[in-house]
């Protein structure tokens, strides 16, 4: 009770710190100086801020960046609230004047309100469980599925049986939502068909991996409904929702559940969404395995930043839940498509607690295409517009000031195409029309504006330089600018309409075209190409420089690059690899002929695998086409050696030794959990891959990264328009089905006694 009453007091006075220093930067920011100490001003802070991003210092230094950093940014917001605004008599202008401050206001709100937010992140480490088996929490597994291939869900049901817990206290539940009675009864009999050999093939599957089958009578709710029906049919102290393409490691439910032995008011554990294919962005650009994802920012950043305020909140998947906490609720929130924040947000506004643990324990599958990402945002956006409409999280009874700001946070974020698409289109106002929606000279914008983007720049590459590269932030948001307006529109017009849409997964694409998406990216580009060259030409045949048009000239220059590098976005690449490959440095033995050798298994997915056999010696080489056996010792502590046949087609040998790699023909249940120990045996391995990914890029490397994008990428485009057919669609690539029974051809039952026994003898 004292300690609590102590971090409560704690908290209070961080909180009337922020208060008083937010009043005294606002107070500083308003008072009047002249143009020559405004620019003095901003080169001392600047030196400053660029002393601290050079060294990297952090501690009392992070706090020291975020106020210079700040106050140079609320001079900038005062200034150009109070002195360059057309004059109000001139509405042409003024309007236009007024809307591009208010997305200026927007944007550095919510730098202000994520700067809060993330004061003070909390690193956590896995909480332990008691050492009495006994008194470990039962837990049930839920798989909510619709339409997803059976592949997918026996890698994902294959990982979960896989997870370390006492078998007694566990249960795993597939909730079938392709397969409920509505569907198995509808009028279209193609529908009817599909849906009753889904409900068969699906009970079959869970028969063979040992887990429950559950499907409901009507299609309500969507995810929410899928839960909330399972919910009073199962039993478990604590429930585990894994969406079905999110796979577990085998430690998931070891670092996560001994957080409920700590804090009996504790209702959520999340981790992070990692994922092990590149997104659309990603892949047309090739940046996977070097440049950190897109949510890192979020889940390694601003949910550790809530997990301050008690805030973090449940998105969806990788989470473990409390039971009687849901119950308190009445299960699920189903009101929003956005089922996870909102039952978040209920269950914080009745006073229980979040947790969020930073660790990567599940594998999970992004859009591989650009609309099936652009559908996915889509979702997202109106869901958390719904909950900032219906909750409206500010005014909501029972939350704390943290968990106010933080939900509103997560709600208005998603009006950012508003000051893109804005950021975007004033050039084009300007230097084709002739608005005068900014009054300033060029003394001005160097004191005040230059002096803002520099400090903009220097704080947020300072902040989240390991997770954000430079320039990224603005081409994720533009790329989805365009489409997603009109979903904002629709959802502010309609709060109740949109409906709940699953995202299209494990996607390949099969030559390079043009996304259906794209055409008004191509649109934009065109547009704001002519502005600037219009501009420039104007600068150089136009007489006397026109300081203010050299200005805006720049500004445009600007919005082509990052217009230019969407349509590299846009233009999808070819990934015809049937399946994500995860590294695995797995002893093995393979027979070859009449012969064993050791070997590494190099890599492993659910298409096949790679291994490596250092010494060839007497071996008779493979050929492509041949059918070997690999076996290997699990992972899991207890558990046997298995073995998977591989179809070569790759057989190279050199001075490095054999290197072989082929495909899987037929897999059975417990193949699937042979590749899935393979694939996702602790948090550690993908720890290793994040890890990886996270070198920071200096400003100087970002925008020339950048521009060089710029110069290729758009003749990508050009290539892939002249290229363009109709009716371009990805297509799902073909995996294996779970086949009934082992697939241990060409082992005998003492040869691979004798193989598991060298595996644990050697």
């Amino acid at each position: 009770m004292k300690r609590a009453k102590t971090q409560g007091t704690t908290m209070l006075l961080q909180k009337c710190l922020w208060l008083v220093l937010a009043l005294l930067m606002c107070a500083i920011a308003a008072q009047p100086v002249g143009l020559q100490s405004q620019a003095m001003l901003g080169v001392v802070g600047l030196t400053a801020m660029f002393c601290i991003y050079l060294l990297k210092l952090g501690g009392t230094f992070r706090l020291i960046m975020v106020s210079i950093g700040g106050l140079l940014i609320f001079r900038y917001i005062w200034w150009r609230a109070t002195s360059t605004l057309p004059p109000t008599d001139e509405l042409a202008n003024f309007i236009p004047g007024v809307m591009l401050l208010a997305a200026e206001i927007y944007s550095v709100s919510m730098l202000a309100i994520n700067l809060f937010i993330v004061s003070d992140p909390i690193d956590r480490k896995a909480a332990p469980l008691p050492k009495d088996k006994g008194q470990w929490p039962s837990i049930d597994v839920y798989v909510p599925t619709y339409n997803e291939p059976t592949d997918l869900l026996s890698a994902t049901l294959a990982a979960a049986a896989n997870m370390e817990y006492p078998d007694d206290k566990i249960e795993i539940y597939l909730l079938d939502d392709g397969g409920t009675h509505e569907k198995r009864t509808a009028s279209d009999p193609r529908a009817r068909a599909a849906a009753l050999a889904r409900h068969e093939e699906l009970k079959a599957l869970c028969a063979d991996f040992g887990v429950q089958y559950l499907t409901r009578a009507e299609n309500k709710s969507a995810k929410a409904g899928n839960l909330n029906a399972a919910f009073p049919r199962t039993k478990g102290d604590l429930i585990l929702v894994l969406d079905a393409d999110h796979a577990p490691v085998q430690d998931f439910l070891l670092q996560t559940a001994g957080f409920f032995f700590q804090n009996d008011r504790l209702f959520l554990v999340q981790t992070p969404h990692s994922f092990v294919n590149p997104d659309p962005l990603e892949r047309n650009l090739d940046t996977f395995e070097r440049m950190p994802a897109e949510n890192e920012m979020f889940y390694s950043m601003v949910q550790r930043g809530l997990d301050k305020w008690n805030a973090s909140f449940f998105c969806g998947s990788a989470a473990l839940l409390s039971r009687k906490a849901l119950a308190s609720v009445g299960g699920f929130s189903g009101k929003s498509i956005t089922e996870d924040c909102e039952t978040a947000l209920n269950l914080h506004a009745k006073g229980w607690e979040s947790v969020y643990l930073d660790q990567p324990l599940i594998a999970g599958l992004q859009p591989e295409t650009f609309a099936s990402f652009i559908g996915q945002r889509t979702r997202w956006c109106q869901g958390m517009l719904q909950i900032f409409l219906f909750e409206r999280p500010l005014l909501k009874r029972g939350l704390t000031l943290g968990q106010r700001i933080g939900y509103t946070s997560s709600g208005l974020f998603w009006l950012f195409p508003f000051a893109r698409l804005t950021f975007m289109l004033a050039p084009v106002l300007y230097i084709l029309f002739g608005l005068q929606i900014f009054e300033a000279n060029l003394q001005e914008f160097l004191a005040f504006t230059t002096v803002f983007m520099a400090a903009n720049v220097i704080l947020q590459n300072h902040l989240y330089g390991t997770l954000r590269w430079p320039w990224i932030s603005e081409i994720y948001e533009y790329i989805q600018s365009i489409h997603l307006l009109g979903a904002i529109g629709s959802v502010l017009l309609r709060p109740g309409a949109p409906s709940f849409k699953v995202t299209d997964k494990g996607l390949s694409v099969e030559r390079e075209h043009l996304s259906n998406l794209a055409w008004p990216f191509i649109a934009f580009f065109g547009l704001i190409a002519v502005t600037t060259g219009f501009a420039f030409w104007r600068l150089f045949t136009g007489g006397p420089v026109d300081e203010l048009l050299a200005v805006v000239a720049v500004w445009a220059t600007f919005n082509l690059v990052i217009a230019g590098v969407a349509l590299g976005v846009v233009v999808e690449r070819p990934e015809l690899r049937s399946g994500y490959r995860l590294p695995s440095e797995r002893p093995a033995l393979v027979r070859l002929g009449d012969t064993k050798a050791k070997a590494h298994i190099e890599d492993c997915g659910l298409g096949g695998l790679s291994i490596r056999v250092p010494q060839v010696g007497e071996i008779s080489l493979p050929e492509k086409g041949d059918l070997i056996p690999v076996a290997f010792a699990m992972h899991r502590a207890g558990t046997q050696a298995a073995s998977l046949q591989l179809r070569l087609t790759h057989v190279d040998c050199s001075a490095k030794g054999l290197t072989l790699a082929g495909s899987f023909e037929q897999l059975s249940a417990a193949d699937y959990r042979a590749m899935a120990d393979l694939m996702y045996p602790t948090a550690a391995r993908f720890n290793a891959m994040r890890n990886a990914r996270r070198a920071g890029r200096s400003i100087t490397f970002g925008s020339a990264l950048v521009f060089r994008w710029f110069i290729i990428h758009p003749l990508r485009a050009l290539r892939a328009i002249l290229q363009w057919r109709p009716s371009e669609k990805a297509v799902e690539p073909t995996f294996l089905r779970p086949q009934a029974g082992p697939s241990r051809a060409d082992f005998s039952t003492h040869d691979f006694n004798a193989l598991v026994a060298e595996l644990h003898n050697g």
